[in-house]
C-alpha cells in the first residue's frame, strides 16, 4: 500500500530542505547581481542617459567608425537624448495634471491629507 502523499509535506526534514534550496537560490542570485552581472546586463543602457558623449566616444572607438558614420551616430544619439527629455517632460506634465484633477475632487481636509501623502512619497 502507498503511503499518504500529504504526510511528506508535514515532515520537518522536507520543509527544511525546501527552505535551504530556496535560500541558496536567493543568495546565489543576490551575489551574482552584486558582483557584476547587473552592470553587464545594463551596460547598453548608457545610450539613453543624458551624457551621450561617453557612449558616442565608446562606440566610435570600439566600432572603428568612419567619419561619416561617426557624424550619423552623433545625430542619432542626440535625437535619442532629446526624445528622452521630451518624454520625461510629458510624463511630468501628465503627473501634474493628474494630481490637480485629484485635488479638484477632494474636500479641504482630504486635500491636506493628500498633500501630506504626496510629500511623503519618494520622487522618481
Amino acid at each position: 500500500m502507498l503511503p499518504d502523499s500529504r504526510s511528506a509535506w508535514h515532515d520537518p526534514r522536507v520543509l527544511f530542505l525546501l527552505l535551504m534550496v530556496f535560500l541558496a537560490g536567493a543568495l546565489t542570485g543576490a551575489l551574482t547581481m552584486r558582483f557584476g552581472l547587473h552592470q553587464r546586463l545594463h551596460h547598453g543602457a548608457s545610450l539613453w542617459r543624458a551624457d551621450p558623449q561617453l557612449s558616442y566616444e565608446m562606440l566610435k572607438k570600439d566600432l572603428g567608425l568612419t567619419p561619416d558614420q561617426a557624424d550619423k551616430l552623433k545625430d542619432i544619439l542626440d535625437d535619442m537624448v532629446k526624445y528622452r527629455e521630451d518624454i520625461e517632460a510629458e510624463v511630468e506634465s501628465f503627473r501634474a495634471t493628474g494630481k490637480h484633477r485629484i485635488l479638484d475632487m477632494l474636500n479641504p481636509e482630504q486635500r491636506r491629507r493628500f498633500e501630506k501623502l504626496s510629500d511623503d512619497m519618494p520622487t522618481r
